[in-house]
């Protein structure tokens, strides 16, 4: 019989695991455990044991147990990375010349939709200064003497364009019976430039932040569906460059949606859609005044008029009077051009990335009906006029 041998000075030094060894599991550290995948947990079981061995056997190990307890996934596995990674990926492919103007707005649009925009705040500014940006190097590919006759000649039918949309918007408000400030900005974007405009008569207004929005949001369904609309009416019905570039600046609403439709057409027909939608943009001022002074007079309180004036339009005039009187930097305005028109398509994406779920939540059936009736009539007139020769350039 095999005699059993005592135990040792040795032996007794060693202590095994017992319950007492093992520290009841606190709500974080069980938060943690079920938040990993059970094929993880089963493996963490047996690492902890053999953590405890190892921190029993020799002290000056680092607790092993801890370590293992804190496990994370990797940082580039977190959504918020892949998605930012993913925004970036996209945002450069709409540099590539295979991405039209459209595609980048719908592209844009289905981010914000789907995955979200990680850098909402930041696009939402980066944005409009991108565009003004683009705009003013579209003007290194256009003579100044060109653009001088184009619009003194449409500075006519601009004044009238602009005050009958006007009213007729604000008799239509009252027709579907929107309410009298949507009415009143919907017709300003429709008359003048979209967005900008709607943001420079609503700072001058006791507006509320969901009707600004609203309007925002109606403006840019319009200009998206503008994007792939017009060039295939304007390619059915025959237009040649000079007037789908002239109905374009008429009939769109933003100066990015104008630019971006046109150069779907043509590099004559983005010449004279610039030319003329830059020279409605300039109607901003004149008509936020106007609309300040009515607006303090029904309000009976005084109104602060901080208009933001369109200085881009002033460095695209000079970009343009650069290359006309030093005809030497003719090629490299060309470059400039081409690469101002890839930023303005990556500028759409940036805009479309923009739109959020609660955008499409506060749309209401009369203001979209409102808006978009009155985008339909200037489209049709307009279209009328330049087809039957009344407008030309």
């Amino acid at each position: 019989m095999a005699s059993v041998r005592p135990l040792s000075r040795l032996d007794s030094k060693v202590k095994l695991p017992t319950q007492a060894h093992i520290k009841p599991a606190t709500r974080d550290s069980a938060h943690e455990t079920a938040a990993l995948p059970v094929l993880q947990r089963g493996g963490l079981r047996i690492l902890y044991l053999i953590g405890f061995g190892l921190n029993t056997a020799t002290r000056s190990l680092p607790p092993v147990t801890r370590a293992l307890a804190r496990f994370r996934a990797p940082i580039w596995a977190s959504k918020t990375t892949i998605a930012r990674v993913l925004f970036l990926v996209a945002g450069l492919f709409t540099l590539l010349p295979i991405v039209s103007a459209g595609i980048a707005l719908m592209m844009g649009m289905f981010f914000a939709l789907t995955i979200g925009n990680p850098y909402l705040a930041t696009t939402r500014s980066c944005a409009p200064i991108l565009l003004q940006v683009s705009v003013i190097g579209l003007g290194a590919a256009m003579n100044l003497m060109t653009i001088a006759a184009v619009g003194m000649h449409g500075a006519l039918y601009t004044a009238v364009g602009i005050s009958m949309t006007l009213v007729l918007g604000l008799m239509l408000g009252r027709l579907t019976r929107t309410n009298y400030t949507t009415s009143l900005l919907l017709s300003v974007g429709t008359a003048i430039c979209g967005g900008s405009a709607i943001a420079a008569v609503a700072s001058t207004m006791r507006t509320k932040d969901h009707e600004v929005s609203l309007s925002l949001t109606i403006v840019f369904f319009l200009n998206a569906l503008a994007l792939f609309l017009f060039p295939w009416i304007g390619h059915r019905v025959g237009f040649d460059e000079n007037q789908f570039g002239l109905w374009s600046a008429l009939a769109i609403h933003d100066t990015s949606s104008v630019v971006g439709a046109a150069s779907q057409y043509g590099a004559r027909a983005l010449e004279v859609a610039t030319t003329v939608k830059l020279a409605r943009a300039l109607w901003i001022v004149p008509v936020v005044f106007v609309v300040s002074a009515f607006w303090m007079r029904k309000d009976g309180a005084s109104a602060q008029t901080k208009v933001r004036r369109p200085w881009f339009i002033l460095g695209f005039l000079l970009m343009a009077a650069l290359v006309t009187w030093a005809p030497a930097l003719i090629p490299a305005g060309h470059v400039v051009s081409d690469i101002s028109q890839r930023t303005l398509v990556l500028t759409l994406f940036l805009i479309g990335s923009g739109l959020a779920r609660s955008s499409l939540k506060s749309i209401r059936f009369r203001p979209f009906v409102h808006g978009l009736v009155l985008w339909i009539i200037v489209g049709s007139v307009s279209f009328f006029a330049i087809s039957t020769g009344w407008l030309k350039q």
